[in-house]
């Protein structure tokens, strides 16, 4: 019985293409083991979480001297994207201070904390490509692009709070004033992550190809701004009464790690897109894009140009 369910369920699955294309990038997702890339991204953004806003806070100080209360509102506004927890770091984030060298010193030192969740993320997305080893970025080219794309968030998080702040604060109702903040959060993160995605998916890159993921990860941002704040909400009310402050980190680890997962299936979606790995099989024999993920997964393990490695699937 159970095996006339599963293959009904396959059969169903390979004759339609959106079914068939969404349980392909949930099997990729498996095959390469993302999930724990995503625990290993959440576990790295957590610890370099405070760093980067270090970093950022006194940025903006040197920049907006004059002008503090609009630093405050870029500060408050980019925290508010993390639910719960946005006002607490907020409260305890002041601008490095001190002499000229001993701001750089700060700053250069919290940038190299920081790089671990871009190199994390690097790792992710080069796995998800199955990037031979051999051909994966060293230590020095990681960091470099690292800080490309840490600056390049900051620059869009501050055009972000803008936009929202001009639509929230413009001459409009508040239905519309709230429409303008949604298109205005929206556009911010297509920003964002059309950054994040150039910057991270190895080459040969196209724009028509990255923004499939890239459309998916920004649609997906807002939904988890939305539900994933119920979501925390939900998780240090159970736990303030056993863990008191660690709530907090408990929700901050599962806003991580949702947001982790949430990028790394928009990842997998440019894949199965660009190789045309759909349908996958649920039971039976392989099905050709089987053959072909398996094969290019097995293929990213070569260590050497001498290595060679065959893929057989025992069919002759």
């Amino acid at each position: 019985m159970k095996d006339r369910i599963v293959a009904a369920v396959d059969a169903w699955q390979r004759g339609h293409a959106i079914a068939g294309f969404a349980f392909a990038v949930i099997k990729k997702f498996g095959d390469d083991r993302a999930s724990s890339l995503a625990a290993l991204m959440a576990y790295y953004a957590f610890f370099s979480l405070f760093p980067l806003l270090l970093v950022f806070v006194s940025v903006l100080g040197f920049v907006l001297q004059d002008d503090p209360s609009l630093r405050e509102d870029i500060v408050d506004s980019t925290l508010s994207r993390i639910p719960v927890v946005g006002a607490q770091l907020g409260a305890g984030v002041e601008p490095l201070q001190g002499s000229s060298i001993a701001l750089v010193v700060g700053i250069v030192g919290a940038l190299w904390a920081g790089l671990g969740v871009t190199l994390a993320l690097g790792r992710a997305f080069q796995d998800i490509h199955d990037v031979p080893r051999l051909e994966q970025r060293g230590p020095v080219r990681s960091r470099v692009r690292g800080v490309t794309m840490l600056v390049l968030l900051g620059v869009a998080l501050i055009a972000a709070s803008v936009l929202s702040g001009l639509a929230t604060g413009g001459p409009f109702g508040d239905v519309a004033g709230r429409l303008g903040a949604l298109a205005a959060a929206l556009l911010a993160n297509l920003l964002i992550f059309l950054a994040v995605f150039w910057l991270q998916t190895p080459r040969p890159r196209t724009a028509r190809g990255v923004l499939p993921g890239v459309a998916v990860a920004a649609i997906g941002s807002l939904v988890l701004q939305s539900l994933g704040g119920w979501y925390v909400d939900a998780t240090i009310a159970g736990a303030t009464d056993t863990y008191g402050a660690f709530a907090l980190v408990i929700g901050l680890m599962s806003w991580f790690l949702l947001g982790s997962n949430m990028l790394l299936i928009a990842a997998e979606v440019n894949v199965v897109r660009a190789r045309r790995l759909w349908p996958r099989a649920l039971a039976g024999e392989l099905a050709e894009a089987d053959r072909r993920a398996l094969r290019a997964n097995a293929e990213s393990a070569r260590q050497d140009e001498r290595q060679e490695i065959v893929v057989g699937f025992g069919d002759g």
